[in-house]
């Protein structure tokens, strides 16, 4: 999906949604060789961005997301909308479809 946006900061998620983009993998080995862009792989790993109001129940109460932004997460390896700023590519989520937190 390709936006006018001129920011990624003038997107606001709605309901349960969550806006992360994915940690880049190192193209850089411990020893120092450089590797190519096509060996390197997609990391399951995100730092999120923004963060919805959160969901509603069934009495119409909200649900408080269950990460904030500058959290790190684990998302699926396929799933979520994806969004692209410029060359920047994020992905919004659903809270239920984040698979843990990373804590550090």
């Amino acid at each position: 999906m390709t936006t006018a946006l001129k920011s990624i900061k003038s997107l606001a998620p709605l309901l349960d949604r969550i806006l992360v983009q994915r940690v880049k993998a190192e193209a850089k080995t411990a020893g120092g060789i450089f590797l190519p862009e096509s060996s390197v792989k997609e990391l399951n790993e995100a730092k999120v961005l923004a963060v919805g109001p959160g969901g509603l129940d069934k009495e119409g109460k909200r649900i408080a997301p269950s990460v904030s932004p500058g959290d790190k997460v684990l998302i699926p390896q396929y799933g979520g909308s994806p969004v692209k700023v410029g060359e920047e590519e994020y992905s919004l989520f659903r809270d239920h479809e984040l698979l843990a937190k990373i804590n550090e």
